[in-house]
């Protein structure tokens, strides 16, 4: 009688009571000593930043990686590794010489970033330096409404006509830079992540409508609408604003100038954010060559020309823009399952990066933790029930094009909400975005329904700092894609580090800038998630399917 009731216990306490996540410690273990001992994340992370370089959607460097991603993929064995078409870009750019000399009235360097997508000097050029900007203050809410900045861009050229021609334009205002308050480099303690779980304070959905002509001058406000814009509103408010700036590029070229200088109010101690405004776009005005420099020499420069010294630049840039081929393209490779291999775990991050550094920790931290995760799923042979799918998007620095072309592709449309066969068919969608830091948990997306399943995947993992579930959404990157047509797409609550105040599109964003026992934490807890959604009995829960979107109405006719 006692040996039948110990091993009823026994048998009680192996078997999962109802509603409660199974977890296979050994195979947890396996994967955890594959990562930590035999991981090979770095490896992955050097070839794509310090080989390959930055990697601009359409660009040579972003194919060079892309064609070393799936060679690599191959080399692991894993099923159907290719590029992927999803259709053409804009404009392919290459970054490829720049140099920028004060020689008056006493020489500096002046070090900085040309904004990708303008134009070169074709050689030294110089020129008298004057300072006119566009808007004298950065945070001015007029910068974000597109009526706003059309009539002020107007204002502007008759102004300025006939006063530029031969003259290097300092094209935005001086920005004083304060003192830190903040350390550079964080982690998130145990306060910021008990924050972080609670849920937020319960606001109204605010009303939509297509186009959105403005956003809200109160930051709050103004953040809330943008945190809830299906991506197609967005987009469309996005290329308004941008098309807005257009006449300003066109008046500028038309009236000559030798160059344009600018300084980003993020910058500070010697780092350079440099993006771009929309020039990629096919047919877009694209400016001469405008140069994102340092805080501190341009600060320097608007200084001397405010006291009436003479101030003279020289300076050299020499820009591609290649026009053989604009196709642009995802990576996709995929392990195949077993007796429910139609059904498929997917696995993401975006491998287009910004081109001042290598676009090291925004994004080729979350691919090399994707491949890592591949890697290590395909050198355990463990058996899988569900198809495990990686996905290595682009276009995303310019809207997430890759991961939504993909989705409309293969899962259905956000804007009308048909969808394919294949939508019933995902599992789950992960992504990684946001910088070298360690894994600290999931954002849940407004999808309570995981939060019990993903507390008992977490749980092997407690030991490294991954504990936190919070139902709150995070955006910007490609888990919305899938969340906009209703399948369950998460990205991972990460350490910020430095990516928010030093590296994210910035000349620091490189290799040196990654923490390696970070990305091998993640590369863990990745492909655990990966195996336990493959695994998993059923699929993962999902929130009600998103609404159509409302008929676009025409936009307001410009001033």
């Amino acid at each position: 009688m006692k040996e039948r009731l110990v091993a009823a216990l026994l048998l009680a306490l192996s078997v999962p009571a109802a509603g409660q996540e199974k977890l296979d410690l050994s195979v947890i273990h396996r994967i955890r000593t594959e990562a930590f001992h035999n991981g090979q994340v770095m490896d992955h992370l050097f070839y794509l930043t310090d080989v390959n370089g930055p990697r601009l959607t359409a660009s040579p460097g972003f194919r060079s990686a892309a064609d070393w991603a799936v060679e690599r993929l191959k080399g692991w064995g894993v099923s159907g590794a290719r590029t992927e078409p999803w259709g053409t870009f804009g404009r392919s750019w290459a970054f490829k010489r720049y140099a920028a000399h004060m020689f008056s009235p006493t020489h500096a360097t002046l070090p900085g970033v040309p904004l990708a997508w303008s134009l070169g000097t074709s050689g030294p050029v110089s020129g008298e330096v004057v300072l006119a900007p566009v808007f004298m203050d950065w945070e001015q809410p007029d910068r974000s409404d597109p009526s706003k900045v059309a009539a002020r861009v107007k204002r502007y050229a008759d102004d300025q006509r006939g006063k530029l021609r031969g003259r290097i334009v300092l094209i935005t205002a001086s920005h004083e830079q304060q003192p830190a308050t903040e350390p550079a480099i964080a982690r998130l303690d145990e306060a910021e992540l008990q924050k972080l779980a609670a849920a937020p304070d319960p606001y109204p959905t605010p009303a939509l409508e297509w186009p959105i002509t403005s956003l809200p001058d109160d930051l709050k406000k103004r953040q809330r609408l943008i945190d809830r814009l299906p991506l197609e509103i967005s987009e469309d408010y996005w290329a308004r604003l941008n098309r807005a700036w257009e006449p300003l590029w066109k008046f500028l070229g038309e009236e000559g100038v030798v160059g344009i200088l600018a300084a980003d109010p993020r910058g500070t101690g010697g780092i350079t954010f440099a993006e771009e405004a929309g020039f990629w776009r096919s047919g877009a005005t694209v400016p001469p060559a405008l140069v994102v420099l340092e805080p501190e020499p341009y600060a320097r420069l608007v200084r001397l020309v405010a006291k009436a010294i003479p101030v003279k630049v020289q300076l050299d840039v020499e820009v591609d823009f290649p026009a053989d081929d604009l196709q642009a393209d995802n990576v996709v490779a995929e392990i195949p399952g077993g007796r429910k291999k139609d059904e498929i775990v997917m696995l993401g991050a975006h491998l287009d990066s910004w081109h001042a550094g290598t676009g090291a920790t925004d994004n080729a931290a979350g691919c090399a933790v994707m491949l890592e995760a591949m890697r290590i799923l395909k050198t355990l042979k463990l058996p899988m029930d569900r198809t495990v799918r990686l996905g290595l998007w682009s276009g995303e620095e310019q809207g997430l094009y890759g991961s939504r072309a993909y989705v409309k592709e293969h899962f259905g449309d956000p804007t009308t909400m048909t969808l394919k066969p294949a939508h019933a068919s995902l599992a789950a969608y992960f992504n990684v975005d946001n910088g070298t830091g360690k894994i600290r948990g999931v954002y849940l997306q407004g999808n309570d329904m995981v939060r019990p399943i993903f507390e008992t995947w977490l749980g092997p993992f407690r030991d490294l700092g991954a504990t936190t579930l919070t139902i709150r959404d995070t955006t910007g990157t490609d888990h919305l894609s899938f969340d906009a047509v209703g399948l369950p797409g998460f990205q991972f609550i990460q350490d910020p580090i430095d990516y928010s105040t030093r590296t994210h599109h910035s000349d620091l964003d490189v290799y040196d800038h990654i923490q390696a026992a970070d990305m091998m934490q993640a590369a863990a807890i990745v492909a655990s998630f990966a195996y336990q959604a493959a695994t998993r009995p059923e699929l993962l829960p999902r929130k009600p399917l998103p609404a159509p979107l409302p008929p676009k109405k025409e936009p307001p006719a410009q001033p």
